[in-house]
């Protein structure tokens, strides 16, 4: 069994406390490596150690060697792709052939911010004043602290770093204490590829022994952070006691949108894609499916087509549609809100079950489920289930779909299926989401920013917004009169 150590400094440690915890596979049950538990003198080492890093050769960095590190960090993830998925997939039991592909697209967050690094560029400001020269300059805000959760920890932990490392930040990265084992390969590959000490440091454990003092650490600049919402206010919360930057990417309930003139067979397809791949455990997961009245009934039999026969199990084999949920805590969860919706008078038209016996593992398996007779009211239609859960609620024309759309308390993201332009461009501006996809479904790019309204977060990840988050901008003014005026008049 593998026992992993921190990484503070460039330094693999025990953990202060001595203390190691399981790493579960959520396949077999069964504990494959020791994960450190680490606590607030850990937190305290690896913070330090981040802070001093601004102050040696990575804040004398020029931005265009960060960069290079940055490609080359990219290239190492690339090489070291399948090692890495195999990791993360026995980690949060993802299929194998997903992960693979999640990896090596990490790989281009890297890639595209280290490309980005030099380009950060101030403005010279053509002020109203006279013999004044004014300009702008962007610096790092200092020490992030990036908290993960457990779906993609790779994924979710490159939006985050790359950006801060491109803008010069150094980083104490806190993964979920359910899939910590793929970050310290990561940190690995940060040593290998020459990333001088503290630049980017792991801490492993509990949110109270980790999270809270990591947040609470007072060489913690900024904090970012991917999860629920119930632990997004309790970050925002503790930020905002320490006056400290803050970004959310937060839980949905997202609506995917389909009218009666799209291609019913593609919306189909991206119908099935949008909640059930990852086993519906994405935040961006079309969990609500909007239907206009009309093909209602034509596109439920669509979808019984697809996943009716849906191959479930081990996520390693070739073949497997659909993997174990990742966690036990989260399994029940998700059974849980299936009792709730057949309670509110949800009808189970697939699903519904667990899967157990014999290729099914710890049988932490859920089918796929479909309730049809949603309304917006219930709790499985305004809730988050975070797993292969799709509520499907009818709709008569675009104003209905676009209340229906918007009544809920999250606005993550939102799918519309149509061949209408006009409508496309319509209900793209009327849906009150931070990304709306048309004809298509839980696309995204290391080129566009992505993240939330409401109870769905604060600031973007991905594109140049994400690198604005970790910036400080500062106005120079420099005057270029050789007498001054009046000391006790101000000049406006």
């Amino acid at each position: 069994m593998q026992t992993c150590q921190l990484l503070i400094n460039n330094e693999w440690l025990a953990p202060d406390s001595g203390q190691y915890f399981d790493a579960l596979d959520p396949y077999s049950g069964e504990a494959w490596a020791q994960v450190p538990q680490g606590n607030a003198k850990d937190v305290d080492k690896a913070a330090k150690a981040a802070a001093a890093a601004l102050q040696g050769p990575w804040g004398q960095m020029s931005a265009t060697d960060r960069g290079a590190l940055l490609y080359k960090l990219g290239a190492l993830i690339d090489k070291n792709a399948e090692q890495l998925a195999k990791i993360e997939s026995r980690d949060n039991g993802k299929l194998l052939s997903e992960v693979l592909g999640q990896v090596r697209y990490t790989a281009k967050y890297f890639y595209y911010f280290g490309g980005l690094a030099d380009k950060i560029q101030g403005a010279v400001i053509p002020i109203d004043k006279p013999k004044v020269f004014n300009y702008t300059r962007y610096e790092p805000v200092g020490v992030v602290a990036t908290i993960t959760p457990w779906n993609s920890s790779l994924l979710l932990t490159a939006w985050k770093v790359a950006p801060a490392l491109a803008a010069g930040n150094t980083i104490v990265a806190k993964p979920s204490e359910h899939t910590s084992v793929s970050m310290f390969e990561l940190g690995r590959l940060f040593v290998e590829a020459g990333f001088p000490p503290g630049v980017f440091n792991v801490i492993t454990g509990f949110g109270k022994e980790v999270g809270e003092p990591l947040i609470a650490h007072p060489d913690v600049a900024a904090v970012a952070f991917t999860g629920g919402d119930e632990g997004g206010r309790r970050v925002a919360v503790q930020a905002a006691q320490h006056l400290k930057r803050c970004t959310l990417e937060l839980g949905g309930k997202s609506p995917n949108i389909v009218f009666d003139d799209a291609d019913l067979a593609n919306a189909a397809n991206g119908v099935v894609t949008g909640i059930f791949s990852a086993g519906g455990q994405t935040c961006m997961a079309g969990s609500r499916l909007l239907l206009q009245e009309s093909i209602h009934d034509e596109f439920i039999e669509r979808l019984l087509a697809i996943c009716k026969d849906a191959k479930i199990g081990n996520p390693a084999e070739p073949g497997i549609q659909v993997g174990p949920v990742a966690t036990k805590p989260q399994f029940d969860k998700v059974m849980s809100y299936i009792d709730i919706a057949k309670a509110e008078g949800a009808v189970v038209t697939l699903g519904g079950n667990a899967r157990t016996g014999p290729g099914y593992g710890a049988g932490q398996f859920v089918e796929p489920t479909i309730f049809t007779g949603v309304s917006n009211h219930m709790r499985i239609a305004q809730e988050e289930v975070f797993g292969p859960v799709l509520s499907v609620l009818k709709f008569k024309d675009e104003a209905d779909a676009v209340r229906i759309g918007n009544d809920i308390r999250f606005g993550l993201a939102a799918g519309v299926w149509t061949r209408s332009l006009h409508r496309a461009m319509h209900m793209s501006a009327k849906l009150r989401a931070g990304t709306v996809w048309i004809n298509n479904y839980r696309s995204t790019s290391f080129t566009t920013p992505f993240g939330g309204y409401k109870d769905s977060g604060l600031g973007r990840e991905g594109g140049v917004e994400a690198v604005k988050e970790f910036l400080e901008v500062k106005s120079v003014w420099i005057s270029t009169e050789l007498e001054m005026p009046d000391p006790f008049i101000r000049k406006y």
